[in-house]
């Protein structure tokens, strides 16, 4: 007795099983007759007992031929429902992707690219993080996290940066503020403002650059109040509490006492796509398509 069994022996015996007829179950398979006959003697002698009663009136399974029917279809379907899932995987169809992204980045179309992944993959199970740009850098190396959107990502060993979108910046003032009277600012015309900002430790190279646009005009910037994130220091902002710069995306975040004004600056901003080194997957690469190609318009 042999234990290992060809699939295909499986399918032809199932055909027979079916059909109770050698010649019409050749026919349905699309193969000769004595193939077949030699496939199903070969199974019997794997097992080491008949599987059919062979008379000049037909054919009919035996007791281990019945159970073999039963059990055969069902490990035939288990191997074909195993092998599409083992498809679909290799496809980036199913699985767990887990996203992170800068709040600020929420304002940009990357929720469009959220929605059309979820749309075209709904076996992934996405899960998504709001956390801040040091945040995604450590979670993307200890693994907690696939793929981030940095907003200013810092060059990181073990980490691929790369860039999306550049943006200007807007600065963002009180709505009393004399300067809001004017459609554009130059960068010098903030040099005495009180600014509100996040802290560097959220993202350093994101604050290197919102100082950078000061820096280039003449000025370092008073710095009055820190807050961890950009809608805060817009509702800062909008209290009184001094000026800010912000990314250009963030003007879609309407808060009332707040108004935002075109400044004249070379710096940019940028979205970047975080990866770990080494990671890449069907399922990371088929959503970061969708969000360069979201964010590309």
């Amino acid at each position: 007795m042999n234990d290992e069994i060809d699939l295909r022996q499986l399918r032809y015996f199932l055909a027979v099983a079916e059909t109770l007829h050698f010649t019409r179950a050749a026919k349905k398979l699309g193969i000769a007759q004595p193939p077949l006959s030699q496939q199903i003697r070969k199974l019997e002698q794997n097992l080491g007992y008949p599987l059919f009663v062979r008379s000049t009136r037909g054919v009919r399974l035996t007791p281990a031929g019945k159970l073999l029917s039963t059990r055969a279809q069902a490990t035939l379907d288990k191997i074909r429902n195993d092998m599409a899932e083992v498809r679909r995987i290799g496809r980036g169809e199913e699985g767990t992707l887990t996203v992170a992204f800068s709040g600020s980045i929420m304002f940009t179309n990357l929720p469009l690219a959220i929605q059309d992944y979820r749309r075209r993959f709904p076996r992934v199970e996405l899960r998504l993080r709001e956390l801040t740009t040091a945040a995604q850098i450590a979670s993307l190396l200890d693994r907690s996290i696939d793929l981030g959107f940095l907003r200013d990502g810092d060059p990181t060993e073990g980490v691929h940066v790369e860039t999306l979108l550049k943006e200007r910046f807007l600065a963002v003032l009180p709505q009393s503020h004399p300067l809001a009277a004017k459609a554009t600012l130059r960068m010098k015309d903030l040099a005495t403002e009180p600014f509100i900002l996040f802290a560097r430790s959220h993202g350093a190279l994101a604050w290197d650059r919102t100082i950078a646009c000061c820096e280039r005009a003449g000025f370092t910037p008073n710095i009055v109040q820190n807050a961890p994130q950009f809608p805060t220091v817009i509702r800062l902002v909008a209290a009184g509490l001094g000026v800010s710069l912000v990314p250009a995306c963030l003007a879609n975040l309407g808060i009332p006492g707040a108004v935002y004004r075109d400044i004249h600056s070379p710096v940019r901003t940028t979205v970047d796509a975080g990866m770990r080194l080494g990671s890449a997957c069907t399922m990371t690469a088929n959503f970061l398509r969708l969000a360069q190609r979201h964010l590309a318009t």
